[in-house]
């Protein structure tokens, strides 16, 4: 064999043994029923949950506990999954800047005990186009207006 024919095949190889780690290692979207389960089954892979804060009729955030005078690592809420399983979710760093604009929220961690400890909080920003109606003459039109 050539010495071109080894390297290709070595590259080749390192290659697949790559692509076969990352996959390993990559987590999965999951609802807090299917972290539990997986919790108490004893898999400690991390898992993403896509949800919202938890609200009221009215539009208010409900559950929302941080302090950052008393413990700035400690932040605490109330997340509905897409399912609409809710859960205590504990994350140990500072509450994200605009958490409560944010229209969907992905975390990252795994269910313990009682609670979602996540190790990360992935924020689906709000649209930068905001849609306004305005009424014309009794006519409805919208207009785009982009924040820059």
């Amino acid at each position: 064999m050539k010495l071109s024919h080894i390297i290709g095949l070595v590259v080749v190889a390192i290659t697949i043994g790559i692509i076969v780690s990352s996959i390993g290692n990559s987590s999965t979207y999951v609802t807090f029923k299917e972290a539990k389960e997986l919790s108490l089954s004893g898999k400690d892979k991390a898992i993403h949950v896509v949800g919202e804060l938890k609200k009221n009729e009215s539009g208010d955030i409900l559950g929302m506990n941080y302090d950052p005078m008393t413990n700035p690592n400690v932040f605490e809420f109330r997340m509905i999954d897409s399912l609409s399983n809710e859960a205590l979710v504990i994350y140990n760093n500072p509450k994200p800047a605009d958490l409560e604009k944010s229209e969907k929220i992905v975390i990252v961690g795994q269910y313990k005990e009682n609670h979602f400890a996540a190790t990360q909080i992935l924020l689906k920003c709000p649209s930068k186009y905001d849609n306004k109606e305005t009424l014309d003459g009794g006519k409805t039109t919208a207009s785009i207006t982009t924040n820059r």
